[in-house]
C-alpha cells in the first residue's frame, strides 16, 4: 500500500469573530492510498498557513512541502513518513505551524492504518486501558459574572461532574476576575469539579496572587496561567499555588512538554493531537506518567480531533478527565456523521477500525473555502 495524494482542506464558518473559539475554522488533511483507503486529520492552527506547508514545492532537500515528501510512502510506516517530514522541513519547523500541519498528516496516517488492519487506533496504540472517560464540558466564560452563573448552571443540569471555564473576560482586573470564578462555582454548586482556564493573561507573579485568591472556590486545577514560554514563571508558580497547574496546549514537540514538566514543574500537561499529532501526544502522555504527572488532552475542534484524543487517551493509564468542547458550531457538531455525545457525563470511545469517524461531504462542501 503506497500514498498516493494528501489534501489539505480549509473549512470556516460565515462569521468568525476574535473570541478563543477553535471551532470557527479548521484545517483537514485527507491522506488518500492505492489501496482505496483513505485517513482524515484536522489541524488546529492558522488553516491557511498550514494548508500551505502541506502545498508547497521543493526549495531544497531540507525545506520541502509536506505532501510531496510522504506521496509514494507505505502509510502505514508512520514513523518513517514522520521522519521524512521531519528532515523536508528543517529549515522552517522549528515548531509550530509546520509541526502541527504534520501532526494532521500524523493523525490521517493512524486512522489508515486502523482501517488497514480492522483495529481502532487505540489498540495499535497498547490499548485500552479504559475506554469511558469522564468528560469535562469545556466552555468559555460569560461576558459577566452573571452570565457566567447561568452557563454554570447550564451545564451542571446536563449531567456534567467538571466543567471548565476558559478565556473571555478573564485579567481584566482583580475583582472581575475573582467574581468570575466565584460565580462560576456558586452556579456549579459544591459537588461539581471546577476547572480554570486562564488564557495565558497574567505574570507569574499576579499569577500566584490569583492562585491563592481562587483556593476558596476549590478549582481543580489551573490551566494556561502563563504566557506559554514562561517556564520560569511556571515553576515559581507551581512551588506557590495550592492548586495543581496545568498547561501545554500550544505545544508541538515532545521536548518543550518535558520541559514544562522537568523545569515548570506542571503537574498537568495538555497535548492537542490537532497541533502535536497522534504518535506525540501518546509519548507525552507516557514521558508524564514516567514522572508521575498527569496528562489530560486539550481538544476545541471537530469530532476527527475528539476521537483521535479518545484513542491516544484509551492507551494511557490513569486518566481521569476528557476535555470536551461544548461550542455551538456545525464545524463541532456536523462535520463527523458520528455525533460525539457525553451521556450523564461520559464519553466513550469507538471501537470501529481507525478513528472511527466518518467526515460528512455535504458540511465539507457547505463550510469549504479552500
Amino acid at each position: 500500500m503506497k500514498i498516493t495524494a494528501v489534501e489539505a482542506i480549509i473549512l470556516r464558518l460565515p462569521k468568525v469573530v476574535s473570541a478563543s473559539d477553535g471551532t470557527q475554522d479548521t484545517c483537514l488533511v485527507r491522506v488518500d492510498t492505492d489501496a482505496g483507503i483513505s485517513g482524515w486529520g484536522e489541524v488546529d492552527s492558522c488553516p491557511e498557513a498550514v494548508k500551505a506547508i502541506i502545498d508547497a514545492p521543493m526549495s531544497h532537500s531540507q525545506a520541502s512541502g509536506l505532501a510531496r515528501v510522504v506521496v509514494g510512502l507505505d502509510p502505514l510506516a508512520i514513523e518513517v513518513c514522520n521522519q521524512r517530514m521531519r528532515r523536508a522541513a528543517v529549515y522552517y519547523a522549528g515548531g509550530g505551524v509546520a509541526v502541527h500541519a504534520m501532526a494532521g498528516i500524523d493523525i490521517a496516517l493512524w486512522d489508515i492504518a486502523g482501517q488497514a488492519l480492522n483495529q481502532p487506533v487505540y489498540r495499535l496504540l497498547g490499548g485500552p486501558f479504559q475506554t469511558r472517560f469522564r468528560a469535562y464540558s469545556s466552555v468559555l466564560f460569560g461576558d459577566t459574572p452573571a452570565a457566567t452563573h447561568a452557563i454554570a448552571r447550564r451545564w451542571a443540569d446536563q449531567g456534567f461532574t467538571a466543567v471548565k471555564f476558559g478565556w473571555g473576560p478573564m485579567g481584566q482586573s482583580e475583582a472581575n476576575d475573582v467574581a468570575l470564578v466565584r460565580e462560576a462555582r456558586r452556579g456549579l454548586g459544591d459537588g461539581i469539579d471546577l476547572l480554570i482556564d486562564a488564557g495565558e493573561c497574567f505574570d507569574a507573579r499576579t499569577a500566584i496572587r490569583r492562585s491563592h485568591q481562587f483556593a476558596e472556590f476549590r478549582p481543580y486545577w489551573l490551566e494556561e496561567m502563563l504566557h506559554p514560554d514562561d517556564v520560569a514563571g511556571y515553576k515559581q508558580l507551581s512551588e506557590a499555588s495550592p492548586t495543581l497547574i496545568a498547561a501545554g496546549e500550544t505545544e508541538c514537540r515532545l521536548m518543550e512538554f518535558e520541559r514544562l514538566l522537568d523545569e515548570g514543574g506542571l503537574d498537568w500537561v495538555q497535548p492537542d493531537p490537532g497541533r502535536c499529532g497522534i504518535s506525540t501526544m501518546l509519548a507525552v502522555g507516557r514521558a508524564a506518567g514516567q514522572r508521575f504527572k498527569r496528562v489530560c488532552n486539550h481538544s476545541f475542534k471537530s469530532g476527527i480531533t475528539i476521537a483521535a484524543s479518545l484513542h491516544v487517551m484509551a492507551a494511557l493509564p490513569g486518566v481521569d478527565v476528557f476535555e470536551f468542547c461544548m461550542a455551538d458550531s456545525p464545524l463541532r457538531h456536523d462535520l463527523t456523521r458520528e455525533k460525539f455525545e457525553a451521556t450523564d457525563g461520559i464519553v466513550t470511545v469507538s471501537d470501529a477500525p481507525g478513528l472511527g469517524v466518518t467526515v460528512d461531504p455535504a458540511t465539507v462542501a457547505k463550510y469549504r473555502v479552500a
